[in-house]
């Protein structure tokens, strides 16, 4: 007894004087994690909880209540209550016998590479080009930035229009040279080009002022020795230019995979999932099962695991490869 008395006081005395020094900035975390609690943690364990149950909307309630002839309310157990149902609905998702969960998966892969390829390709070559000086170089800035400052559902509904069969201005530049109309959204890859154009229209100002403010980071002097050694402009940007971007590179990529992997409006506004589901990925899936029909709330938690889950996944390999390549993570 006497031992494990001497060993609690230098800890609790450790954790006062901790305690003491400290206690403004636990102060000022404390509303932080209450936030975090309320808004992030208990939806979380409430989402994973729901993913072991049935839970729909016609099954929520444990009672049902009635009015009676005199006025009151007669309550009764519902006999069809929602009940815990163990690792059920991951194995009709992962099966297949509910959902489209891996054909979803398949387009949300190729939309999601697709889309921050072209992010990063696009975002890199612009952020090269206004890098250098030039004549209205603040005004290409300007210009180049405002598709990012419009609201993602007005240049959705653009998009959809542009693209639209009878009336959309694409079509029209295809008649006009002899081509016909093509219904964009009667084809599952065409209606998912439009959904990536669309998308690369967005994520591409995102990529180049991120890649911008790495490229303003490289020492300029790094240049003019390379150049003083005659080394030529492709030279330039393969050894000195690139691997100056690499911690930005990584960090972008990695923030447009998971932003890309999760972008909703997207998919939803332009293509509504046309033809017949065949555009949709993971997360308007999950939207579909919430709040469309009767909302099974159960089936589109176990949606969101899974998205978190694969997301989690790729997070932590891609960690482990830039450690090996010598990223400080």
């Amino acid at each position: 007894m006497s031992t494990v008395t001497a060993g609690a006081t230098p800890r609790s005395s450790t954790l006062r004087r901790n305690w003491d020094k400290h206690w403004a900035a636990w102060a000022m975390v404390v509303p932080v994690v209450a936030v975090l609690a309320v808004l992030i943690f208990y939806p979380l364990v409430n989402g994973i909880w729901l993913t072991f149950t049935n839970q729909t909307e016609a099954n929520q309630l444990a009672e049902i209540c009635t009015k009676s002839i005199t006025g009151g309310e007669v309550c009764k157990e519902n006999p069809n209550a929602w009940s815990f149902v163990g690792l059920d609905n991951y194995v009709n998702v992962l099966t297949g016998k509910i959902g489209e969960f891996w054909q979803w998966t398949g387009t949300t892969l190729i939309w999601t590479v697709a889309g921050v390829a072209f992010h990063y390709g696009l975002g890199l070559g612009l952020a090269v080009m206004i890098h250098r000086e030039m004549r209205f170089r603040g005004f290409y800035r300007v210009l180049l930035v405002l598709p990012w400052a419009v609201p993602a559902f007005i240049s959705a509904f653009a998009w959809k229009f542009l693209f639209n069969e009878q009336l959309g201005l694409v079509n029209s530049l295809l008649n006009a040279v002899g081509i016909d109309s093509v219904a964009w959204f009667a084809d599952k890859w065409t209606a998912l080009f439009v959904a990536v154009i669309t998308n690369i229209w967005l994520g591409v100002p995102f990529m180049m002022v991120a890649l911008l403010g790495g490229l303003q980071s490289i020492p300029e002097e790094l240049y003019e020795s390379a150049e003083i050694d005659g080394a030529t402009p492709w030279q330039r940007f393969r050894n000195i230019t690139l691997p100056g971007l690499r911690p930005v590179s990584m960090t972008v990529i990695l923030l447009g995979t998971i932003w890309t992997f999760n972008m909703f409006p997207i998919i939803f506004l332009v293509t509504e999932g046309q033809p017949a589901g065949a555009t949709e990925i993971l997360v308007t899936g999950a939207f579909r099962a919430a709040f469309e029909g009767i909302r099974n709330y159960s089936l589109a938690s176990t949606y969101g695991v899974l998205i978190l889950s694969i997301l989690l996944i790729f997070s932590v390999f891609y960690r482990r490869v830039l450690r090996k390549q010598g990223e400080v993570w």
